[in-house]
């Protein structure tokens, strides 16, 4: 695995860096085919579990479609906007090739503020937890968060059903070319405080920024490890 955890340290830090091993794993990984699926609007339309997955969850807005364009090298395999809300389905990407080893990147709806009805936000909602719950295959959910703004209400919410679900997560800051060090520094701080209170996030937290690619190589690292682990 990437990171080793020692008894008594406190990891809820930003995340140690893998060694070159790793690097070079996660780069490979992310340098071969990547391919949208589909777009799931209903449970009965999500693929077979028959490999891995890793899901991006995160508020409107806080920059996911641009963190897997970044992670794939790609510029418009996930859509982006402006607009909060607009991802409105689960969307599905196959990373590998189709005919060999591969796992699946999914990208879940933004969860928070959404420029849409509220019955269709309640079904977006609906949609998500029950993916949560029935997915076998899911290795791990990287729970995004703007680190100008560190963990909301929203965040802390969606936290709380991720480890009622027992679904392991971990904490991934977006945007962090836009704060300087010492905020960072601060809201990796006051990030690690919350997650230290649930029981299913993983300890250790990754700062990245989609426009200048930091973090981006870490990332590839961890979802490589995830996806070679027995």
């Amino acid at each position: 695995m990437v990171h080793h955890e020692t008894p008594g340290r406190d990891l809820t830090t930003e995340a140690d860096a893998p060694d070159k091993e790793w690097l070079e794993r996660g780069r490979l990984l992310f340098a071969g085919p990547c391919d949208f699926v589909k777009g799931v609007v209903a449970l009965s339309g999500l693929p077979d579990a028959d490999r891995a997955e890793v899901a991006f969850a995160g508020r409107s807005n806080v920059g996911k479609s641009s963190l897997i364009n970044a992670l794939t090298g790609r510029k418009t395999l996930a859509r982006t906007s402006n607009t909060p809300g607009r991802t409105q389905e689960i969307n599905y990407f196959r990373l590998g090739p189709a005919d060999g080893e591969n796992l699946y990147v999914v990208d879940l709806p933004g969860y928070g503020f959404a420029q849409a009805p509220k019955p269709m936000v309640a079904r977006w909602t609906r949609l998500v937890n029950g993916y949560l719950k029935s997915r076998p295959s899911l290795l791990r959910v990287f729970l995004l968060i703007d680190s100008r703004h560190g963990p909301k209400s929203a965040d802390t919410a969606v936290m709380k059903d991720l480890d009622t679900a027992a679904v392991s997560y971990q904490v991934v800051l977006t945007k962090a070319d836009k704060i300087t060090g010492a905020e960072l520094s601060k809201c990796i701080e006051s990030t690690g405080a919350v997650m230290r209170k649930h029981p299913a996030a993983h300890p250790e937290i990754i700062a990245t920024s989609s426009v200048k690619s930091a973090g981006i190589d870490l990332l590839r690292a961890e979802i490589a490890a995830l996806a070679a682990a027995p």
